[in-house]
């Protein structure tokens, strides 16, 4: 009579109707579809100054996309609570690209708790509640947040190579007209977008300069990272991952570098762990601690990191693939010594057997008759970082079933 009675019971729960619901919307969850990663203010511009009664017009080019979406929010340096006085989001076409232009009619508010403002702590990093506007794979997220102030400094990610714009008063409503593009192309306080989506989850590129896509065109999304995206959306639908970049131009395996970022291990929890979805995490670090150097760094120093970083990964349950450094004969901080030492870590990332998998960028991108410079078509012209070829050759490198 029990079992009966609990059957009973189960067949009527199963036709109690389900009320939609932000996580019955994708069997996934939410996946992270952008990011960036954030570092201490600099010692001028707005990330210094701050801003007052002022609206921040940025722009974030997602990866995969979904029927709804929700922002991330630092303050992890800041020096004072960060109030955010409102925000709008809107999906745009990619001819507008490095402008302010909008559709207002397009503009949908973010609301953090039910609220349209938040105040978040010293040190914190806050998630808006899911905003509910589609937004198509591959594409750009206009996001406007306008600050009461004064603010004091902001977190920041020093180089996104795209264009800010700024204006005065509350314009998170506005279509564009009254904005001013920032000089520069730092990011401030918007570190992340999610999205609902049925994609497999999200791969994490960490690195430094070569990952953050520095002297790649502005506005033109040619980074490693973009074109690892576009190459992963080209193929079945069923193995879309969202692409997030953790790279920080300048960053370290063994040390902080101010704007420069925390080093590999120190930020490892925020850029990785904290990204929704995670589900593999590829490194490409090294070569800053080598050059800067000028060779006198230990590999073995390099490969305690490393080792480090796998096994974090692990106990998080990710997979985690090494990539081998880059060429840089020619840069300003090349050096023989320096050059043995990137032999030394890129055979120990290829032949140690310690990452679940190897993607071979210096193979990618080296001059066959010079092994240790770039092929020229790859060169962005400072024999250090790759140009949008070299990156494209990176992103071509990827055996896409390990990811």
């Amino acid at each position: 009579m029990r079992r009966i009675k609990q059957l009973v019971v189960a067949l009527a729960l199963l036709a109690i109707p389900l009320t939609p619901t932000a996580s019955a919307a994708s069997p996934a969850g939410w996946v992270g579809s952008w990011s960036v990663a954030v570092t201490p203010p600099g010692t001028s511009g707005i990330s210094a100054t701050g801003v007052t009664d002022t609206t921040l017009r940025q722009v974030a080019h997602l990866s995969i996309g979904g029927p709804q979406l929700r922002l991330r929010l630092s303050n992890v340096y800041g020096t004072a609570a960060l109030v955010v006085g409102k925000v709008t989001v809107t999906p745009r076409a990619d001819a507008q690209a490095g402008t302010p232009t909008v559709d207002p009619a397009k503009l949908v508010s973010v609301l953090f708790n039910g609220r349209a403002s938040v105040t978040i702590p010293v040190g914190a990093e806050w998630v808006s509640d899911p905003v509910r506007v589609a937004v198509p794979d591959d594409t750009d997220l206009v996001i406007s947040a306008y600050f009461p102030g004064p603010t004091g400094p902001l977190t920041q990610h020093p180089a996104g190579y795209a264009t800010g714009f700024s204006s005065a008063g509350d314009q998170t409503g506005g279509d564009g007209s009254s904005y001013q593009a920032i000089p520069g192309t730092a990011r401030y306080v918007i570190e992340g977008v999610d999205v609902q989506s049925r994609a497999r989850g999200s791969v994490v590129l960490f690195g430094d300069s070569i990952t953050d896509g520095v002297v790649s065109p502005v506005d033109k999304n040619l980074r490693y990272p973009d074109q690892l995206a576009d190459r992963i959306l080209a193929g079945p639908p069923n193995r879309d991952l969202g692409v997030l970049n953790a790279g920080i131009s300048g960053n370290r395996l063994l040390s902080n570098a101010g704007t420069a970022g925390d080093s590999t291990l120190a930020r490892f929890d925020r850029d990785v762990i904290g990204q929704a979805g995670v589900r593999t995490v590829v490194l490409l670090e090294g070569i800053n601690d080598i050059g800067g150097s000028l060779g006198a760094t230990d590999p073995a120093d390099l490969i305690a990191v490393h080792r480090q970083f796998i096994q974090r990964a692990h106990q998080a349950g990710l997979k985690v693939i090494g990539a081998t450094l880059t060429p840089f004969e020619g840069a300003g901080y090349y050096s023989a010594a320096g050059e043995a030492d990137r032999q030394a870590l890129n055979t120990w990332i290829r032949t140690s057997g310690e990452y679940d998998g190897v993607v071979d960028f210096d193979k990618a991108t080296r001059d066959p008759a010079a092994p240790s410079k770039y092929l020229p078509a790859y060169d962005a012209g400072d024999h250090l970082h790759p140009n949008a070829n070299g990156f494209k050759a990176m992103a071509a490198a990827f055996n896409l079933n390990q990811l």
